[in-house]
C-alpha cells in the first residue's frame, strides 16, 4: 500500500504502480467513486465515456428529452414576444 495527499486544488496523484497495474496512461478518463467509506478510482474503458451517461444515471435517451423540452421552451418564448411585437405594430 502506497500513500499520496491530496493538494490544495483536491488532486491526487496515483501511485506510478498503481497506474501501470490498472493500465492508466497520461489522458486516459477515470471514474471516481465514494463506496463504503472509500474513494476508488477504476480507469473508464475506452469508448464508455462515449454512451451518454451521466453521474445521476441519465442516458442519451434522458438527455434527447431534455432538449427537446428546452427547444419547446424556446419556441413558445419566441412566439410570445412575437405575438407582442405584432400587437405593439398594430
Amino acid at each position: 500500500m502506497t500513500t499520496t495527499k491530496v493538494g490544495p486544488k483536491g488532486q491526487v496523484v496515483i501511485p506510478k504502480a498503481v497506474r501501470d497495474q490498472l493500465a492508466i496512461r497520461p489522458g486516459d478518463e477515470v471514474v471516481v467513486e465514494a463506496v463504503d467509506g472509500e474513494a476508488r478510482v477504476r480507469r473508464l474503458p475506452a469508448g464508455e465515456a462515449l454512451l451518454g451517461l451521466l453521474e445521476d444515471g441519465a442516458g442519451t435517451a434522458d438527455i434527447e428529452a431534455e432538449h427537446r423540452r428546452e427547444l419547446e421552451r424556446e419556441e413558445r418564448k419566441i412566439a410570445y414576444w412575437d405575438e407582442r411585437e405584432r400587437a405593439r405594430r398594430s
